[in-house]
């Protein structure tokens, strides 16, 4: 509640009617800040040289299940480490038992192509069927070379 002390109103004090947004701006700023500092913990912190491949891009879900398969052929489920053995319990767990959903592979260049397979079959024998391999989105168009 705003009020104006001036001379010409003697004794009566009158109201103004204006809103302080002074404590709206503040607290948009902190809202801010909090989303500026957590967007980038929401990602996914494996880091791998993925190949790169000029096929169009397909829409992602809104929380993607991603398995990678780092240079040194250890497993990543989303940023934790893994145990091959623990492949399908874990997934089991991330997916809550949906064999439907879509496992995102990801797996380092330098990783043979025997060892992908590995993976991939050690994911049929879990039941997840849909599996997408995620690579690098290349500028230019090669014809699939």
């Amino acid at each position: 509640m705003g009020v104006r002390l001036d001379d010409a109103g003697g004794d009566d004090l009158a109201e103004t009617h204006e809103i302080n947004v002074t404590p709206f701006i503040d607290v948009m700023l902190v809202l801010l800040i909090i989303f500026m500092v957590a967007a980038p913990l929401a990602t996914v912190d494996v880091g791998v040289d993925l190949p790169s491949s000029n096929a169009p891009r397909q829409p992602r879900p809104d929380k993607p299940v991603y398995l990678t398969i780092k240079s040194d052929m250890k497993l990543a489920l989303g940023s934790e480490l893994i145990d091959q053995a623990q492949l399908a319990p874990m997934l089991q767990n991330k997916t809550g038992g949906d064999r439907e959903q879509r496992i995102f592979l990801r797996a380092d260049k330098t990783v043979p192509y025997g060892e992908l397979t590995k993976v991939m079959n050690e994911l049929r024998r879990a039941g997840y069927l849909k599996v997408a391999l995620v690579a690098l989105e290349s500028a230019g168009t090669d014809g699939g070379r």
